[in-house]
């Protein structure tokens, strides 16, 4: 059984020490034939810095490398001298220092060449270290960039500082458009397509395959691709946890997979499935490596709804986006994987897309983040509370379930409370993630919109919110609520289930909550 390449971004590494290396030579084949300027965003730990090395041992003629992969007759294995700029190795504290660094570094490539430089500033350093070496060694250069935009989206919440790096970036990105002659192939990657637009506006020819078909799975693993590379890992991963193969694999789908840039092809990102088999256990393990605060904090700024989040219809301009001061939450928590394309419509020669939650690691610690956020409850707190919240529903506890709410709701301070009926929406919608149940908000129905509909193994609540002002009677609210589910017959919609349908009225005055539930549905039927 070969080895799990945890944490190892060498590709000469995973192929000497017997590692797995899932076969993506096809598609990179592909890709130096695609174009001389290429770019790729790709959110962070999925395969971004595997993907670099691996064009650096192509470009530098290391056939031996590739016995046994696609690409290893599908090319001339001409070596051109290789220069790899990985930004995780560049510092930026300030201006002076992300220059000084880039400085420093551009010494470095030129001593391993044994080649002096002479200018001075960073972007001439750079110009005349691309034409030394070219002139050396009477072959093309190949640049390979490496987590391009960390300079700027490590301070995307300090638009001064951001903006300084970028120009910097812009300065020393453009030499290759005038270094032309002495390039054979320039790739850059990172996580946000959106500062690219800025710092790459005066290299015109860059093609941009975030969104292409074509590479679609260029990174990441496809179901077959599990299936078939890990399959000794899939085997003892079901004899670690007593399972059969098929629900195993069910399970693995639901927790990781999901993430797609095409609306078709849906992939899971490495890092999480390289923990599961490493850890034999399901945890949010790509999540886990760095919490969105920043983007927690924008959604509480802009006093968004959690409940857009899922099936959001979005232009693609969006992507482009770079407006440090009005930050667009749809295009960061794309770029940064929190959300992922699932449907794409090219009708009227716009194309929109739909975004949601790639799969239930993403989904589940994100809304916990959030509901942390939001309510001042710990994250310690939460996913206990959650998992009694879930019994009380499946023993039909519902004061139990309800009074555990009104706890929760409890501990929001005054400040981070919002006097609409939305608001309310989305902390029971978190509620309900939490405790990993099923919920629909909005629903639509021929008569209208039911406010939610909950959906457990052996029951189906059909939810309307009330919000009434200070003052306002709760049994009044809660009975109204009741009223409107039966007269616009909401429950017509699920008259082919099985399972029995129970009527909740939920109504919220200030920050009490009161609930009316009709257990019988015969009359809405």
């Amino acid at each position: 059984m070969k080895k799990l390449p945890l944490g190892i971004q060498t590709f000469a590494e995973i192929i000497t020490e017997e590692y797995i290396y899932v076969d993506k030579t096809r598609h990179i084949a592909e890709l130096i034939q695609s174009g001389k300027y290429i770019f790729l965003s790709r959110p962070r730990r999925f395969g971004k810095s595997l993907l670099v090395s691996t064009l650096s041992e192509i470009f530098s003629g290391n056939k031996e490398l590739f016995q046994g992969l696609y690409i290893y007759d599908q090319i001339e294995w001409q070596p051109h001298p290789v220069i790899v700029i990985d930004f995780n190795g560049i510092s930026f504290n300030d201006e002076e220092v992300l220059k000084a660094s880039l400085s420093s570094f551009l010494d470095n490539i030129a001593a391993e060449h044994e080649i002096v430089l002479s200018k001075t500033f960073v972007k001439d350093k750079f110009a005349e270290l691309i034409k030394k070496i070219a002139e050396k060694t009477r072959q093309k250069v190949v640049i390979l960039i490496d987590e391009y935009d960390k300079p700027i989206v490590n301070y995307i919440d300090d638009p001064q500082k951001a903006v300084t790096n970028r120009e910097i970036l812009r300065d020393f990105f453009g030499v290759l458009k005038y270094s032309d002659a002495f390039l054979r192939f320039v790739f850059l990657t990172g996580v946000s397509k959106f500062a690219r637009v800025s710092i790459f506006s005066d290299l015109n020819n860059l093609l941009d395959i975030t969104l292409s078909k074509k590479f679609a799975t260029l990174l990441g693993y496809t179901q077959h691709e599990l299936e078939s590379y890990f399959a000794q890992h899939i085997q003892t991963l079901c004899f670690e946890l007593g399972i059969k193969k098929a629900p195993l694999l069910a399970h693995i789908k639901t927790w990781y997979n999901g993430y797609s840039w095409n609306a078709k092809d849906q992939l899971y990102n490495p890092f999480s499935i390289l923990n599961l088999f490493a850890g034999q256990r399901f945890s949010n393990y790509w999540f886990a490596t760095g919490t969105p605060t920043l983007l927690i904090k924008l959604i509480k700024q802009t006093r968004r709804d959690i409940t857009e989040f899922e099936n959001k219809t979005v232009s693609e301009i969006i992507f482009d986006s770079y407006n440090f001061e009005n930050l667009n939450i749809f295009a960061l928590l794309f770029q940064t994987g929190y959300l992922t394309i699932t449907q794409i419509d090219t009708q009227d020669m716009l194309t929109e897309y739909t975004l949601n939650y790639p799969n239930f690691e993403v989904k589940q610690a994100f809304v916990t983040y959030l509901f942390e956020s939001f309510t001042n409850n710990g994250l310690e707190e939460i996913q206990p509370v959650a998992k009694s919240l879930r019994r009380c529903l499946q023993t039909d506890n519902l004061e139990g379930f309800m009074n555990l709410i009104k706890a929760l709701l409890a501990k929001i301070p005054y400040t981070l409370h919002i006097e609409q009926e939305a608001y309310y929406h989305s902390l029971f919608y978190m509620i309900s993630v939490l405790m990993g149940v099923e919920i629909d908000l909005e629903v639509l129905t021929d008569k209208g919109r039911i406010d939610g509909v909950l959906m457990l193994e052996d029951k189906i609540y059909l939810l309307e919110f009330k919000y009434g002002k200070a003052g306002t009677k709760m049994d009044t609210l809660t009975k109204q609520a009741i009223k409107q589910i039966r007269h616009k017959k909401y429950g017509e919609r699920f008259l082919n289930e099985s399972r029995p349908r129970l009527l909740l009225g939920v109504g919220f005055v200030e920050k009490e909550m009161g609930y009316k539930l009709i257990k019988n549905d015969k009359a809405n039927a």
